[in-house]
């Protein structure tokens, strides 16, 4: 019993928490915010911004010294030289060497210092390309939440206007079976209510359309239990239409994300100028170098010919303590010194600068630098054109949320006469007065003035929105 009880529980809680994945509708701030930090050319644009980081850190390291450490040991096996007699021996000698290098860079035709204030620049950049990316999201997203939106109002007009033919095709049934009008009437509001039908089909396709695509702009795999909000309206609330294009652009050109891009790029590329000239001048380097060596054979001692006393001579036994009479030969005292006597008494140190003067390296010098030139005024001429494309770009969203206005206004009105239109039609038709083709002629008209007021209201929203993005209103509050 306890088991089932449990079991309904579950159950319960689970169904729960379905249907309020189901209901949770979207707001166009919620949108914006989750597909900034969900977004997959955001997340891109912040690994290069990483990039610029360790860019930065690369040219930081261009002035700190170099450091770096070397050791080998080898065996020789074979006839070798004795490192204490001098003679050609069969045996194994060892040999380990060891030494370490310091450098530093004094003089560099200062290209650190410019590199490192390129890789300033660069993460500027990155942070602008950033911010614009995130922009660029959000208008996208705006654009994909307002067409959801209007795909839904236009699916609620087109069931209305079916329930509506609907009712009509019963009433027509009735006034048909009664003659008071002919059967073809009836026909022709069977076959409206086919398109009807047609119509809402279709405007479901596209709302589910729209609303894939704002889940793919927010990375959301459920997107059929994906919903948004119904709360927009159209309505200039910053008063944008009131500003002059002329002030907007001013504006625009304190705010606008491009120009900064354009902006820092022509820096960098000033930049890079200054580190191709850099190379004509000449280089000065410091050094710091340590080494030392050490070599020992599997002998311990030796012999060598006597060449003062050829008849008598000593020698001694290998693996041995003992001494013995060689003929032509005498002792060789000692050996090798000990690994670390030798280490310390085969060191080595120089230290010193070393100045580098470029006379002639093949125009590679002069040809980087004619380069670097060239985009520099590429630079310049995409800051321009930055410029004129954001003027232009002003005064037309400007035009276009004008524009967008007057027809949202002209199809309200518009909509209106349509609506009274038909409602006269409907009190004709109902007396008998106009044919079921006049009347569906009629409520037809008034069907496409509803949906193009849904149409130029949300088109005079995101025009308003786009004005208000350069105007530097966000599109969303923080």
């Amino acid at each position: 019993m306890k088991k089932r009880f449990f079991l309904s529980l579950i159950t319960v809680v689970v169904a729960s928490m379905a249907m309020q994945g189901q209901t949770k509708k979207w707001t166009l701030e919620e949108c914006v915010q989750y597909a900034i930090k969900n977004n997959i050319s955001i997340k891109q644009v912040e690994l290069d911004s990483q990039t610029a980081l360790i860019d930065k850190r690369g040219a930081f390291g261009n002035f700190l010294p170099s450091l770096n450490a070397s050791a080998s040991h080898s065996w020789n096996i074979g006839l070798n030289q004795d490192i204490t007699t001098g003679l050609l021996q069969n045996q194994t000698t060892q040999f380990t060497s060891a030494g370490a290098n310091v450098g530093i860079d004094i003089y560099r035709g200062l290209q650190n210092q410019n590199n490192l204030r390129k890789a300033n620049l660069a993460i500027i950049a990155s942070k602008y390309q950033l911010i614009k990316m995130q922009e660029d999201v959000a208008l996208n997203v705006a654009n994909a939440f307002l067409q959801v939106l209007f795909n839904k109002e236009n699916l609620k007009v087109q069931k209305v206007q079916l329930e509506i033919n609907e009712k009509q095709y019963n009433r027509s049934e009735e006034l048909v079976k009664a003659g008071s009008i002919p059967r073809g009437d009836l026909l022709d509001v069977k076959a409206t209510v086919a398109l009807n039908n047609q119509n809402v089909i279709v405007a479901e396709n596209a709302l589910l359309i729209s609303r894939l695509s704002l889940a793919q702009l927010l990375q959301l795999k459920d997107f059929q239990n994906f919903d948004v909000v119904d709360d927009t309206d159209a309505n200039d609330e910053n008063n944008i239409l009131l500003q002059s294009p002329a002030v907007i652009y001013q504006k625009a050109l304190e705010n606008k994300i491009e120009l900064k891009i354009a902006q820092t790029n022509l820096e960098i590329s000033e930049k890079n100028v200054a580190i191709a000239q850099g190379a004509f001048q000449p280089t000065l380097q410091g050094f710091y170098s340590f080494n030392s060596r050490v070599a020992y054979s599997d002998r311990v001692a030796g012999v060598v010919p006597n060449t003062t006393n050829p008849t008598s001579v000593v020698g001694f036994v290998e693996g041995t303590n003992q001494n013995v009479l060689t003929p032509n030969f005498t002792r060789v005292l000692g050996g090798p010194a000990p690994f670390f006597d030798q280490f310390s008494d085969n060191k080595g140190q120089s230290f010193g600068i070393q100045l580098s003067v470029p006379i002639f390296n093949g125009f590679s010098v002069r040809n980087n630098v004619d380069r670097s030139k060239v985009n520099l005024e590429k630079s310049k001429i995409a800051l321009e054109q930055q410029n004129l494309d954001l003027q232009r770009n002003v005064f037309t969203a400007f035009a276009d949320a004008n524009g967008a206005l007057n027809t949202y206004k002209s199809s309200v009105v518009a909509l209106e006469a349509r609506q009274g239109a038909y409602n006269y039609a409907k009190e004709k038709y109902d007396v008998g007065l106009m044919n079921s083709f006049d009347f569906n002629q009629s409520q037809t008209l008034l069907t496409n003035a509803q949906s193009e007021v849904i149409r130029t209201k949300y088109d005079y929203i995101f025009k308003i929105k786009i004005l208000e993005f350069y105007f530097g209103i966000p599109l969303i509050k923080n």
